[in-house]
């Protein structure tokens, strides 16, 4: 039992290394020797946790697009305005660490490797869960919003083309969102929501807006 607990620390310390690594130098252009260095382990002793850097990266991408679900499901389950939760999942979706921005800014750059298979099984195990997750997120938004248009409080399009549309609109934040850029996370929540609102047709005074803590 004390052998799991350890494996499980290191792992988490070597998925944070490399989350700061790959979001702060790109994937690319970061050695999986250096993760081990940052680690305090030797090169050899990562691939007792991982085959390699692109079966971590994997894992990245997957725990990134898993937190956020479960925080949306956590947020809309058996709410009885689905417009409404969705102004509260838009809200939570910038309530983060440095660690999860970080997390984001992995996962935006390097998703497009998640359409590509891998002759790993391990390396293929991760893309496919990551990837599966992926599409049941998107799933997610998609129903929501149909939800609200069943229940007329959102004009009636195609929900899985708008839920597309909303994702890729939160996405583009991490390509260029620095911590310390010019404008702060708190006043990119606020325009993002309600650039988000306008995109699915409800102006700002259309929902009660539970303001993000700082």
């Amino acid at each position: 039992m004390t052998r799991d607990r350890h494996d499980g620390t290191k792992r988490a310390e070597i998925l944070a290394a490399a989350t700061q690594r790959f979001g702060r130098d790109g994937y690319e252009h970061t050695k999986w020797a250096d993760v081990a260095a940052d680690v305090g382990v030797g090169p050899t002793a990562l691939y007792h946790y991982f085959e390699s850097k692109q079966h971590c990266l994997y894992v990245i991408m997957d725990e990134a697009i898993g937190d956020f679900q479960r925080r949306f499901t956590a947020i809309t389950t058996g709410s009885p305005d689905p417009l409404e939760a969705l102004s509260c999942v838009l809200d939570d979706c910038f309530d983060l660490t440095e660690q999860d921005i970080m997390r984001n800014r992995v996962l935006v750059s390097e998703q497009g490797l998640l359409s590509v298979s891998r002759p790993s099984p391990r390396e293929e195990e991760a893309r496919r869960a990551a990837r599966s997750r992926a599409r049941e997120l998107e799933f997610a938004w998609a129903s929501l919003l149909a939800g609200a248009m069943r229940a007329g409080t959102l004009p009636e399009s195609d929900p899985r083309l708008l839920s597309r549309a909303l994702l890729g609109l939160y996405n583009s934040v991490w390509q260029w969102y620095r911590p310390d850029g010019i404008h702060g996370l708190r006043s990119i929540a606020d325009f993002f929501h309600g650039r988000a609102l306008a995109m699915i047709g409800i102006g700002p005074e259309g929902v009660t807006r539970t303001r993000m803590v700082a």
